[in-house]
């Protein structure tokens, strides 16, 4: 204001006037900015965004699809669908199905098939087993029931599910009740990672042999409970028995799997199935580890001669006393024979290639043949060796664990091991030691065994053990 208190508008125009002459510098110097910074890209060969410029073909389509889509040929159209498809890649599964229909069938078949080892293969394994025996024996076997007796299994299984539930007063009701289920589900289970052909299995796990070792160690708890929920002396003696079997002999076994995966470098069924797809399987390779886990299978199996769990001089019938109609059945017949199926699965897998055979390349579910036919012929080696061998004592059986098998167990690692690290481009070195430990095991028993008579002959003529004691051995 002036002096006189009259306001002055000239002070305050010359004040905005400054001010848009210094938004107007602003603004050019923003603009020649931004036009350097155009300049800078189209000397790098960038668009406005940063980015490349598009091919020169591109750009032209680019062009006529700004000028409007109705423009475009059916031509040009057909051959952009092609250029968004090219170098695309369609999974097919087997047969030409597509994944998502495949899986289902997979599953389908893969359950189809353990339901029918488990079951149908338990029937037809007893009445098997009773024919070839019969034959060993100079016996006819079971005839009675439908044509060469082949109905007498189903008899036999119609009567166990006809036959009254009787259980003890004073037995445990929930363990007694829970103890067969304790001992069926884990063979049951077993099956989910056992490939019976290419694409055909329930899980392919990372760690299916772990899962195996696992299931096959709850077995024994199934076992005790059971002789312990039956609150009989008998009962209990022999669950203890049997679970002190079980699980000694379970070391050799595992020690036996720990060498495969040491040469495989997996712990998937299916990884070491297709490691063998040529005809250099693991049983030529590795024969001794398969000797100590078909040792180990026949005492985890309680088949002849580590049966005592079921000798007729087992205390009265051991764990399964005070079991009858068919929770004696799903125990014995099913489980028995159920295990006895897996372990020859897992020997078929391990050192036998699995479903790998002729003609699996061109029909897949070929290899459930093949599958199929190895277990069995396992299976029939079990029934040989049932009708050919005695029966062993506990002493013995023990004895021939803890001081055999799993010293030359730990030794079979060991060489596995060294070998792979001192020549981990061949397998020659590790076969070669295999076998050796193989004939020394083969040559060394009966040696040991003659080492053994004469030392109780020499203690007996001294007066230091029993003369029966020699005598039996």
């Amino acid at each position: 204001m002036s002096s006189t208190g009259t306001p002055t508008f000239g002070a305050s125009s010359s004040r905005n006037r400054s001010r848009d002459t210094r938004c107007a510098n602003r603004s050019s110097r923003h603009v020649a900015t931004l036009g350097a910074g155009s300049e800078r890209r189209a000397a790098q060969g960038k668009g406005p965004e940063g980015q490349r410029p598009l091919p020169a073909n591109r750009a032209a389509s680019a062009s006529e699809r700004a000028r409007g889509a109705n423009s475009a040929s059916p031509e040009r159209v057909s051959g952009a669908a092609r250029d968004r498809t090219r170098g695309l890649t369609v999974p097919v599964g087997p047969f030409g199905l597509d994944p998502l229909v495949w899986l289902p069938i997979r599953l389908l078949i893969a359950v189809g098939l353990a339901l029918f080892l488990i079951l149908n293969g338990a029937l037809l394994q007893i009445y098997l087993e009773r024919k070839i025996q019969a034959a060993m024996q100079d016996r006819i076997g079971p005839y009675h029931v439908g044509p060469f007796g082949l109905l007498q299994t189903f008899a036999d299984a119609i009567k166990l599910i006809a036959k009254e539930d009787v259980r003890a007063r004073l037995t445990d009701p929930y363990f007694f009740i829970a103890a067969p289920a304790l001992v069926f589900t884990p063979m049951l289970a077993s099956w989910a990672v056992l490939p019976f052909a290419h694409d055909v299995v329930g899980a392919d796990l990372n760690i299916g042999l772990l899962y195996l070792t696992t299931l096959g160690s709850m077995t024994v708890l199934g076992i005790v409970i059971a002789g312990w929920a039956s609150n009989n002396k008998y009962a209990i003696v022999g669950g203890l028995r049997s679970a002190g079997q079980l699980i000694s002999y379970e070391v050799p076994q595992i020690l036996a799997l720990v060498s495969v995966v040491l040469v495989v470098g997996s712990l998937s069924m299916v990884d070491i199935t297709r490691s063998q797809a040529g005809p250099l399987v693991n049983v030529l390779v590795l024969p001794f580890s398969f000797a100590l886990y078909f040792i180990s299978a026949l005492a985890e199996t309680n088949r002849t001669p580590f049966d005592l769990p079921e000798a007729e001089s087992e205390l009265v019938a051991g764990w399964l006393t005070e079991y009858s109609g068919m929770r004696w059945g799903t125990m014995l017949a099913l489980s028995e024979y159920g295990e006895v199926t897996v372990v020859c699965s897992i020997m078929t897998t391990l050192w036998f290639g699995g479903w790998q055979g002729p003609g699996v390349d061109v029909a897949p579910l070929l290899g459930v043949l093949w599958f199929t036919l190895k277990v069995y012929a396992f299976v029939l080696i079990f029934m040989w060796i049932r009708a050919t061998l005695p029966r062993m004592r506990i002493d013995q059986l023990m004895s021939f664990c803890w001081k055999g098998l799993i010293p030359l167990a730990l030794l079979n690692i060991l060489l596995v091991a060294v070998l792979l690290m001192a020549f981990p481009d061949t397998r020659i070195p590790v076969a070669i030691a295999s076998w050796a430990l193989l004939l020394g095991f083969v040559a060394g028993v009966p040696y040991v065994q003659r080492r053994r008579l004469a030392t109780l002959r020499a203690r007996a003529r001294a007066g230091q053990v029993p003369a029966h004691a020699a005598k039996a051995g």
